[in-house]
């Protein structure tokens, strides 16, 4: 059987990773380990975090003469419990790559770049944008960031660029997979607090997975529940049918972006019978009643015509959350990537709040992260929140942040910045002439591609710093700046769990490529601002001041004391204050208490009616798309995993595109066919792979593919500016 062959896209996936757990993802010699030469042998140990999805695996970093040379996964730390899934045995693997950057290089000609020193290029950075803030304003200049990072660069890069170089506008790539999840959370508990421990998925008795699928996304948290030992009953609401649907006891299987007002009617059923928790809603939550009053406008009928389930299904669904005695409710890209994702995300909390199924083992409203490091994204990038979970637009917050930096106040702006797509926007406009892009590809991974390259090749200046020399984004730089990777420097990530865990430097980073964090400190003193941040010495440096930002704040780590202590008790979940007097325990939830961090300390039902699908099928346009996860060996942009030999045997090569068998045999479409998809925007041409996982009139892309967002349509939450990649019009055609 030929891996790359799509006819046999489901045979490999059941082989390569429908059973990654058990043979190839687990066994030491299944990815990157095998049989080390004995000359080779390894002569220390260290641990530290993976650095590819939120999950947070541990990692045995095995060295030789001080450099790391092969992984396993660690046995006893409480995320991954021993297990490993394809990305994690092949991390260090991807760090030899010869795509590296291993020096700065400078455009001299299209498609032509020449290598230079750091200090021709960094005098040419602040040089050029410099000048471009001199002629056109302080917010003429924006930076784009990353989760991949580790959180003490972030911070650095945030810092630096708003309250050093003067920058209004920064965002992050984690407003492409979190910020609906992030505005559902603040808005309802008051902060951004995903509730959970991973210990839930193996108390819950029952399961909801709406838009997830772990099982190619997150394996190991999928092996957590495999290791469930209640016998749950795992429920999927998904269009497509997944790998983690044809493992449910019951898959929903709605129409494109019908999951709001199904959650609607599963709530009035959930009301009319009684099987809600009035305790808990009297004494913890506010707006229930008006809740109430709404979800009566969503008898069956209604739910059946919009969701095109059948009645037993629904009835099912809601009979399964009223026998449950310990419920948990998980989304992720399904639900964030929507136009209405954060209504969506809090009609979930609403069903976790109204039946009392949050706060105790088993339950909660728990999204699941996408990157390494969305978690530490989302407090201390600086975008669109203030270091540690702070408001740009509350003095008080403003004041606290200056205090502990030991900066003016009048640094820190008083202004939000815009989010991601107003950055890109403003590209267009004229507003935004320079660009500063780390650790992110938003050549690839920006919906509606065409637009956003040609938006790219507009501006005076663009700069690239990134550990490959040769990603989709760096394609279009003037100027890139070689940075080290996971592995070649020091910091921490905290996962979707709320855990903080330490990433270490076992290997030297090739050529002249620097950590970002060294980069950072270069650049401030190449622009003039270096003494602001002369405490600034080391990454655990920066920790100590992350520190003291987050008390206070329901994110309050004060307590860690240090990098010590976070490698000792295998990682700290936050909230971890420092008027603990003990270790915190291995696994923690939230809202235990039933305090949530608004002022009067109630959760907020929330919700309002469901928007249209902005662009629905048609006559022209009679396909719907969805695009999402591949395979457990791809990852994101594959700007790391297409630089593994080993990955790259296990998905595969050329972009597929999933048909339905009605669909092909409508269209004569035969396995293997090369076919063209065309949306509004763009076109691309994919290998047929025909299935019943999608429904007739529904095609599937994975996201991973250079060409997938050439289709994608730039719609965007209202609420939280989150992208919708998940539903747009096309065609097919055979020539």
């Amino acid at each position: 059987m030929s891996i790359m062959d799509p006819s046999n896209l489901g045979s490999l996936i059941h082989q390569k990773e429908g059973h990654l757990t058990r043979e190839l993802l687990l066994s030491p010699g299944g990815f990157g380990l095998g049989k080390i030469p004995e000359k080779n042998l390894p002569d220390s140990t260290t641990q530290m975090v993976c650095g590819f999805c939120g999950t947070g695996c541990n990692l045995n970093i095995h060295l030789k003469e001080g450099e790391g040379i092969c992984v396993s996964p660690t046995t006893e730390y409480p995320v991954n419990l021993g297990m490993a899934c394809p990305k994690g045995w092949e991390a260090l693997s991807v760090l030899q790559s010869p795509n590296r950057a291993i020096s700065p290089l400078v455009k001299k000609s299209p498609n032509h770049w020449e290598p230079v020193d750091w200090d021709t290029a960094l005098s040419l950075f602040t040089r050029k944008f410099k000048g471009i803030q001199q002629q056109h304003g302080a917010d003429s200049v924006a930076f784009l960031s990353t989760g991949q990072m580790v959180t003490e660069e972030m911070a650095f890069l945030g810092a630096l660029a708003k309250f050093g170089m003067g920058m209004k506008h920064g965002d992050g790539n984690t407003r492409q997979c979190m910020a609906s999840a992030v505005t559902a959370y603040k808005q309802s508990f008051g902060f951004d607090s995903p509730p959970f421990t991973y210990q839930d998925l193996e108390e819950s008795d029952v399961l909801v997975f709406v838009g997830a699928n772990p099982c190619i996304a997150h394996p190991i948290m999928w092996e957590r529940v495999m290791r469930n030992p209640h016998s749950p009953e795992i429920i999927t609401v998904d269009p497509r049918k997944t790998e983690t649907a044809m493992q449910s006891s019951l898959h929903l299987q709605i129409y494109p972006k019908s999951d709001l007002p199904l959650f609607y009617g599963i709530a009035r059923i959930l009301i009319e019978q009684g099987a809600i928790d009035e305790k808990y809603i009297q004494e913890h939550t506010e707006g229930f009643q008006e809740f109430a009053d709404y979800v009566t406008a969503y008898p069956l009928e209604r739910v059946i015509a919009e969701t095109g389930l059948s009645q037993a299904m629904i009835e099912k669904f809601a009979d399964l959350i009223k026998s449950g005695k310990r419920v948990s409710f998980w989304w992720t890209m399904g639900v964030n990537q929507s136009y209405q994702g954060v209504r969506t995300a809090q009609a979930l909390i609403n069903l976790a709040l109204m039946t009392g199924n949050i706060g105790r083992p088993g339950t909660g409203a728990n999204s699941i992260t996408g990157q390494c490091n969305a978690m530490g994204s989302r407090l201390f990038s600086n975008t669109t929140n203030l270091l540690g979970g702070h408001d740009f637009l509350n003095a008080e917050h403003r004041d606290k942040v200056a205090r502990v930096l030991s900066i003016p106040t009048e640094q820190i702006p008083d202004q939000n910045s815009w989010p991601y797509h107003k950055i890109i926007e403003g590209i267009l406009a004229g507003k935004i002439k320079g660009l500063w892009v780390i650790c992110t590809n938003p050549a690839h991974s920006w919906i509606n591609q065409g637009q956003v390259r040609d938006i790219l090749d507009r501006l005076d200046f663009l700069v690239v710093q990134d550990m490959y020399h040769d990603t989709e984004t760096a394609k279009f730089a003037d100027l890139i700046l070689p940075a080290a990777g996971w592995g070649e420097k020091e910091g921490t990530f905290i996962n979707a769990e709320r855990r903080i865990g330490r990433v270490k430097r076992v290997k030297r980073a090739p050529g002249q490529a620097l950590s970002d964090f060294s980069i950072f400190k270069l650049i401030a003193q190449y622009w003039g601002c270096g003494e602001m941040f002369s405490n600034w010495k080391s990454p655990e440096d920066v920790f100590q001041l992350m520190k003291q930002l987050s008390k206070g704040q329901p994110c309050d780590f004060s307590g860690v004391e240090d990098y010590t202590a976070i490698d000792e008790q295998g990682g700290i979940q936050w909230p971890f204050p420092d008027t603990e007097t003990q270790p915190p325990a291995p696994q923690r939830r939230l809202f235990e208490d039933g305090i949530y961090p608004h002022e009067n300390g109630r959760a907020r039902f929330i919700f309002s009616e469901p928007s249209k699908m902005p662009e629905p099928p048609s006559d022209q346009y009679p396909f719907i798309l969805l695009t999402g996860r591949g395979t457990a060996s791809q990852w994101h942009t594959q700007t790391r995993t297409r630089n593994s030999d080993v990955l790259r045997k296990l998905y595969p090569e050329r972009i597929y595109v999933e048909i339905n068998p009605q669909d092909a045999r409508a269209q004569s479409i035969q396995p293997n066919d090369w076919i063209m998809i065309e949306s509004q925007r763009g076109h691309l041409k994919a290998r047929a792979f025909i299935t019943q996982s999608v429904q007739p009139g529904q095609l599937f892309i994975p996201m991973h593919y250079e060409e997938t967002n050439q289709l994608t349509d730039a719609v965007f939450d209202p609420h939280s500016s989150q992208p919708s990649y998940k539903c747009c019009a096309v065609k097919v055609s055979t020539n």
